[in-house]
């Protein structure tokens, strides 16, 4: 039945100045992978975003991916796209769990970041949310990208700098009042 329900979407913001956006996906299952890809691309592409696209290996090495990334270049934001099915190991709910909660942790830091990693039953399911002419969440994740760069953008500041800055003009530095008299 959720194949039928209709879920709201808020629009997607315009911006004033360029966005860029990585996409890092891991195309463990190629397929899957290719077709969310598409709609991360095609989303962009309708809101003239240009991006990078890189791949690694696995779901576990998208979000360490994503801080080096943060860390060494100056891209906007990020589209964090993979599968992981369900096997008759505990080995999904590690990569599951892991991989959502270092993109939440990039997230909490300020890193926009779209997840798009598919946490599914089977191949099936799987298919259905990266097909691009249906609930494709690789476009999905780009427009969650593309909301967090606009909550950045809008709410951003400066870095503060090195340092401390004073609680207001009257400090005192090696025994000196700011404008005064030495003290002792």
């Amino acid at each position: 039945m959720a194949a039928h329900e209709e879920h709201y979407t808020p629009p997607v913001p315009d911006f004033e100045k360029p966005v860029k956006l990585l996409i890092v996906v891991a195309p463990y299952y190629k397929d899957i992978a290719d077709g969310l890809v598409a709609g991360a691309k095609d989303m962009l592409q309708k809101h003239g975003v240009t991006w990078d696209l890189i791949e690694v290996p696995g779901a576990l090495e998208i979000p360490t991916a994503i801080r080096i990334a943060h860390r060494d270049s100056n891209f906007d934001g990020y589209v964090a796209l993979g599968c992981v099915i369900r096997g008759e190991t505990t080995h999904y709910e590690t990569v599951c769990n892991d991989s959502s909660r270092g993109l939440m942790l990039l997230g909490l830091q300020g890193v926009c970041v779209g997840n798009g990693i598919l946490t599914v039953e089977n191949y099936k399911q799987a298919e259905a949310r990266s097909n691009p002419e249906d609930q494709n969440k690789g476009g999905g994740a780009a427009a969650a990208a593309l909301h967090l760069v606009a909550l950045s953008r809008k709410w951003g500041h400066t870095s503060p700098g090195v340092g401390f800055k004073p609680a207001s003009e009257n400090f005192q530095i090696a025994g000196q009042a700011k404008d005064g008299p030495e003290t002792a």
